[in-house]
Parts: C-alpha cells; structure tokens; sequence
C-alpha cells in the first residue's frame, strides 16, 4: 500500500507530481480568510478525501467545495463565502490554468480567436481603452458572491462549452464585457464612463440582468433580447412564419410572448366555406412543440406565454388548457398564458351584464381596436352584438370572469393583461408600436409618463432611437422587440 506523502497526484494539464497536503490547507486557509465561525480543520475533516494514486487534483478541489458548502447553516453563514471562494479558485483554475485572470485584451482576443467571443468587441475598442478597462476591473468582487450565485454563474451565465463543461471566463468579465457590448456604439469621449458605471452597477448587484443578457451578448450569437414578442395572424403563412420565429428566438436564449389571439374559432368558414377551421387549440399546440423543441442557448428550456381576448369564442376552452383535468386532445399544458381585458370587459362584470363571444375573424376592426381604441372598440362590439347576421354567443361576466380566476387559482400560471392600460401607460405609441402580448417580464408596459418627462434631453433622444430600433414588423405580422430590463 501506498504511503499517503508518496502518492502522486494528476495536475490540470495531465502532468503526475507528488501530493502536497500542506497546499491543499494553505487555499483552505486563504478562503476562510475575514470570515466568521468557520473552521479550516472542519472543512478538512469533513471532505473525507479518499487519497489514491493518480487522483486529479481537480476531484480534490470539488470534494473540498462540496465540503465546505454542506457546513453552511443558519448559525454558521460564512460558509457560504468560503465554499464561494474556493469554488471561484477552481473556476479560473478550469479558465486560464492559474488563479490570476489575464489581461482584458489577452482575455477577448484569445476567446475571440477560439469563436467564443463576437469580432466586434476587438473592432469596437482601441488597445487604450481595453488598458483602461483593465485598470478599472475589480476581480476581487467575485468574492463577494455567495456559494449558490457562484454555482448559477457556472451553470447557466458564464461563456463554455456545455458539453465538456469547460468555462471560459469568470465574472468580472462577464459583467465588464457585457458593459461593453452595451455601449459599444455610444459617443468614444464618453462611453467608457457609461462602460464603467455599468460595470459597477451589476457586478455590485445593483442591477440584475436578465438571463439571456448575461449569457448571450458578447458571443458570435449578439443575443440582446431578453424577451420577443411575437404576433400571429389569421393565415397559415403567420402561423407557420410565428413557429419559425419561436425556434430561431428560443435558440437564440430569448423568452417568447404570442398574441395568438387573432386566430379564428373552431367552425369558422375557410375559402367560402369548403372548410371548417379547426380552431385555436391545434395551432396552441404547434407553438407548444416549436417552444420546446428547443433549449434557450443551452442555458434552460424554452419558455412562452400566449395571450388571447377574453372575448374570443373559444375562451372557455382556451382558460382550461393548463389544468390537470381532461385529456391530451384539449389541453396545451407546458406553456403560460394570459387572459387579455379591458374596460368594457370588467364594465359588463361590475353590472352584472353579459359577455358577448365572438371569432376576431368575423368582426372585421374589433381586435385591432381592442388594443389601439378603447372608444372604438366599445362602439364596434356594441355594434357586432347586435348584428344577428354575426355568429356570437353571451354568457354572464360573472360566470366567465370567476371561471378565469378559478383556473388562474389552481394554476398559478394564468396572467391578466389590461390591454387598455398596457397602451396608455408606456412610452410607446399605440397606434404604432402597441403592446398585443407580453413576457415574464411585465414592468416596461407600466413606465409611467413622469419618467419619460424627467429624462434628461440626451438620455430622451437615446430612448427614443431604442424604441424606433428595436421594433421590427414583418409582413407575415411577426414582431419581435428587445425588452428594456
């Protein structure tokens, strides 16, 4: 049997040397460095490390991670920190072979030189402002983050190879690149005050990015969006135009936000009537496939909402669609959804009136006044009621309304969206730019005006050429739009 000072131990690069247990306490050590209630000894004791022949160093770093994270209690907090710090000690150790991070410059190029990164970065930036960067980058901010921030780091936002399991950077350059690709076509007498004040913005915690943010800008893939939306027309070519959408958007790490609520009833007549539509649910079904079909960029699996009127025909199927209850045929159960109202809908429930159901596609005008004229709306659905010549149905708005929030109850994943609201309270012009559906992230629909008017004039005229940019229509009625968040 081997004695344990003569084991030899497998290095990172595939080299053998002697094991050198005093090492492995000194990096212990320095991670329980300032912290509180923590024990060297306790963690050593506890890791249990089975010393064999060749063991690779890397086995004895994740032990002793894992180690230190099953100390972390109520009563002894720091643990947290130190699992942390050792977890971002092997981190780099996995990025650049040493603890130390490179320079910035030699960072970019080399990940750009392997595909990693996106061209532009190095065509953006003089070699000036990357050493200025690099004077501002504060690495030791990555101590600052808790054990289970470091895990969602490497597992879901830092640029690698998700098959190897091989990561690139470490977070301090995620949050300065990230910066950088963000202000990249701003002013160059000042866009590295705007870098810089990202920079400490987000990797002081500040401001939390979203998801695709995070992991898509600065790649080849110059992921910007956080969330698409998408608007489905009346016509195969939309339909099949808005499944392509999902898949190209979804793989591009994006949350995705159907209006699908133009799509005619079930029995509408297609071509004069030498068909019958087979109504909405079969098409809800076709995005549910194209949603998950698809991973957002490796990161976690494709995710949508899809929005309909509460006044579509088909509505009492369409709120059911998420329950536990009835067959594969009538349910559409991995996507969210949201119910879409307005004043005239929540009028009727506050009298005690009726509801009139219609297909869109037998109110011409009605859906597109539903979101960019309240008035005109009112008119034409009083109008559309009273025309027996258009297929219709009435049920209490007492009865629809506390079926809804039966389902959004025992759910939890039915949205309400007041479209009313949703166009009269942004900064966006309803009859150019209008809200129609929405994501998982709801607060840029409600920037109340105030906001816009206390903007300063250059950060206006800045928002102003976002909106106009960002929003881009399509002749199938496919819209996509990069979320401010």
């Amino acid at each position: 049997m081997t004695h344990i000072d003569k084991i030899q131990v497998t290095k990172r690069d595939g080299r053998l040397e002697p094991i050198n247990l005093d090492k492995i306490h000194k990096v212990i050590a320095w991670a329980a460095d300032g912290l509180d209630n923590v024990s060297v000894s306790q963690v050593e004791l506890k890791s249990h490390i089975q010393f064999y022949e060749g063991i690779k160093t890397r086995d004895i770093h994740e032990t002793i991670i894992k180690s230190a994270a099953d100390l972390i209690s109520e009563t002894t907090p720091d643990y947290q920190y130190l699992a942390a710090r050792l977890a971002i000690f092997h981190l780099r150790k996995i990025a650049y072979n040493k603890f130390t991070p490179p320079h910035l410059y030699d960072h970019v190029k080399t990940l750009t030189d392997a595909g990693k990164y996106d061209q532009h970065i190095l065509a953006d930036y003089s070699r000036a402002e990357f050493d200025e960067l690099e004077e501002y980058l504060d690495h030791w901010r990555d101590m600052n983050l808790a054990y289970a921030a470091v895990e969602q780091m490497a597992g879901k936002y830092l640029v690698q190879d998700r098959v190897s399991k091989t990561v690139y950077e470490s977070p301090q350059f995620l949050y300065m690149l990230v910066g950088m690709c963000l202000f990249s076509q701003y002013d160059k007498s000042d866009r590295l005050d705007f870098v810089k004040r990202f920079y400490d913005a987000t990797s002081e915690f500040k401001i939390s990015l979203p998801t695709p943010i995070m992991s898509g800008v600065r790649t080849p893939s110059r992921q910007f969006s956080s969330c698409v939306l998408i608007e489905c027309g009346d016509s195969l070519d939309s339909i099949n135009a808005t499944t392509s959408a999902i898949v190209r958007y979804v793989s591009q790490r994006a949350g995705i936000g159907i209006n699908a609520g133009r799509i005619r009833a079930l029995g509408s007549p297609i071509r004069g009537g030498e068909a019958q539509h087979t109504g909405c649910i079969p098409f809800y079904k076709l995005f549910q496939t194209a949603v998950k079909c698809c991973s957002q960029g490796g990161v976690r699996g494709g995710a949508a909402t899809l929005f309909y009127p509460l006044w579509h025909l088909e509505v009492e199927s369409l709120l059911v669609l998420k329950n536990n209850r009835g067959v594969e045929d009538n349910r559409v159960r991995h996507m969210d959804y949201g119910v879409q109202l307005n004043k005239t809908m929540y009028t009727r429930l506050i009298k005690g009136q009726d509801i009139s159901l219609f297909s869109p596609g037998d109110t011409p005008g009605l859906y597109d006044a539903f979101f960019e004229d309240q008035d005109k709306f009112e008119e034409l659905y009083t109008k559309y009621e009273n025309d027996p010549n258009v297929r219709s149905r009435q049920i209490p708005a007492a009865d629809l309304f506390s079926l809804m929030m039966q389902e959004r109850a025992s759910t939890g994943r039915i949205y309400i969206q007041n479209v009313d609201h949703c166009n009269t309270h942004s900064p966006f012009d309803a009859t150019v730019a209008r809200f129609a559906s929405q994501t998982y992230v709801w607060k840029l629909h409600y920037r109340p005006n105030h906001w816009i008017t206390s903007m300063t004039k250059k950060a206006k005229s800045r928002f102003v050429r976002y909106q106009r940019s960002t929003w881009v229509k399509s002749k199938t009625s496919v819209t996509s739009k990069s979320q401010l968040s």
